[in-house]
């Protein structure tokens, strides 16, 4: 049984419905850009630059036939392209193309412009407590990175 806090829900719940909402604020973007929401989570997960299938299928959670579909309906639209892995000559990694990347860029900083706005009335440290958090619980149960494999 979870104890509901002084907003009335406990964590749980309090998770689970800010979970929801930020999830319709990414598809209201990606929507608003002319993507899914895989498609955008796709690209904003390239901003920090090429990523091979292995890592790429670890951090959405899909099957590898899965981000393989995802990766050519996106590479059709001219947002990324499969790049040679420089460790392994016989991999591939997925990068933004330069259209990918404005896009990318433009639909991040609108979905951080709306959540910045959702946030804006709490206090500073608030704020900050918060981030760190979350921060905390992330960094606990986030796909530990891999390195092997393209």
């Amino acid at each position: 049984m979870t104890v509901p806090g002084p907003g009335g829900l406990g964590m749980a719940d309090a998770l689970v419905r800010l979970s929801h909402l930020v999830q319709h604020v990414f598809a209201d973007v990606a929507r608003e850009h002319g993507l899914t929401s895989q498609q955008l989570q796709l690209v904003c997960m390239l901003l920090s630059g090429p990523l091979g299938m292995t890592e790429l299928s670890r951090l959405m959670r899909l099957e590898r036939s899965s981000l393989t579909g995802l990766v050519d309906r996106v590479e059709k639209r001219g947002l990324v392209s499969r790049v040679a892995d420089p460790a392994d000559r016989r991999a591939l990694r997925v990068a933004l193309t330069e259209g990918g990347s404005g896009l990318a860029d433009r639909a991040h900083d609108d979905v951080v412009a709306r959540l910045d706005a959702m946030t804006g009335r709490l206090e500073r440290d608030d704020r900050d407590r918060m981030a760190a958090a979350v921060a905390l619980i992330l960094t606990e149960h986030a796909p530990a990175p891999t390195t092997s494999g393209p």
